[in-house]
């Protein structure tokens, strides 16, 4: 009898649902027989998958999946809120908490603290990537919780660079959300200084429209006008994950680069797979990104805040040819010997051994 998990999410969009994606992949070759459950429907829900993925909201429905497949174990990302309403439910075997995109250092210590209750009365343990701030939040709020840390899973051999035409004009992309924590503001002040030596410069940004407040939309389109980007500016929503290799080797055959303006990260999907397909990369040191960059060795870092200093590098990544190819190769080779499939199906495998599933 193989064993049964399922993993648990608010939606299925952005970092996380191409995690569960790549995972259940992997642990699926491995024997481990996966099911994801997302409480509401989200633009994720036009990726394919093989594995089972419910969208069930009510009470009822949940009960009914957790009584139809008895999962060995359960891991709950980020909604510490659904370990109380499982064990409600009557669901009395693992449950691990799983931190991943819990905002800022300030954020996540606040949810942390909040979650206290929860952790104590109806976790097993917590995972967590190798992100130094979620490392210590835990370590010192929850001495007493079980701590497992496996790095995030990458596709590197979906995610490879793709040739076709280049844009004739250099580009520089963001992906994210309208949220402060991704610091959509700073990408825009960056790209509208570097667009004074490039004045035939592109925007391409990745967003889902509907995941941003109407505040943080108003804010956008304000700053958009005054800085005169409009006219330079491509909005692409709800692209599948599947196509956006074609999108990231476009870039980096622009001569342009992807540009990370996050403040925290707890991993840093888009730009990991940016590097992948050997699109150069320059972002903030967001902590979750030290993983797989290098400074001048597989991308580039500027510290948060400082747009002269993002300006510099990002010319720099466009001018110096020599730098940009090295940054290229370096940048998917780290990526292969780093992030392949199995050691995430071996660590989870471990994980699940040390609670006596197997």
């Amino acid at each position: 009898m193989s064993l049964k998990i399922l993993f648990t999410f608010y939606v299925p969009s952005g970092g996380v649902e191409t995690l569960n994606k790549l995972r259940c992949e992997s642990l699926q070759r491995s024997g481990i027989e996966c099911h994801v459950l997302y409480l509401m429907p989200g633009s994720g829900s036009q990726n394919k998958a093989n594995f089972p993925v419910f969208i069930a909201q009510t009470d009822t429905e949940i009960q009914g999946i957790l009584n139809t497949y008895n999962y060995d174990a359960i891991i709950v990302t980020s909604d510490y809120l659904l370990m109380e309403r499982l064990r409600r439910l009557g669901y009395n075997r693992t449950i691990i908490y799983e931190a991943q995109g819990l905002g800022t250092r300030s954020d996540a210590q606040l949810m942390i603290i909040d979650a206290l209750p929860f952790f104590r009365s109806y976790c097993n343990a917590v995972l967590i990537p190798p992100t130094d701030h979620l490392l210590e939040l835990f370590i010192s709020t929850c001495p007493w919780l079980q701590r497992y840390v496996i790095p995030n899973i990458v596709d590197v051999h979906s995610f490879h660079f793709i040739p076709g035409d280049p844009p004739c004009d250099p580009v520089i992309a963001w992906v994210g959300r309208l949220e402060t924590n991704k610091n959509w503001s700073e990408y825009l002040n960056v790209a509208h200084l570097i667009r004074r030596s490039k004045p035939n410069l592109h925007l391409w940004m990745f967003h889902d429209p509907n995941l941003a407040s109407e505040e943080q939309k108003q804010l956008f389109n304000t700053q958009l006008q005054s800085l005169g980007l409009n006219d330079r500016l491509n909005v692409f929503t709800n692209i599948p994950n599947h196509l956006m290799p074609v999108y990231y080797s476009s870039i980096a055959a622009s001569g342009g680069f992807l540009l990370s303006t996050s403040i925290t990260e707890g991993f840093g999907y888009a730009v990991a797979e940016a590097v992948c397909c050997t699109c150069p990369v320059l972002s903030t040191d967001s902590d979750g990104v030290r993983s797989f960059i290098i400074h001048n060795i597989t991308g580039k870092f500027y510290p948060l805040g400082n747009v002269e200093a993002a300006v510099n590098e990002g010319l720099e990544l466009m001018d110096n040819m020599p730098l940009r190819s090295f940054l290229r190769e370096q940048g998917r080779n780290h990526m292969i010997s780093r992030f392949g499939s199995e050691k995430y199906a071996q660590s989870f495998r471990e994980m699940m051994n040390s609670f006596s599933i197997f």
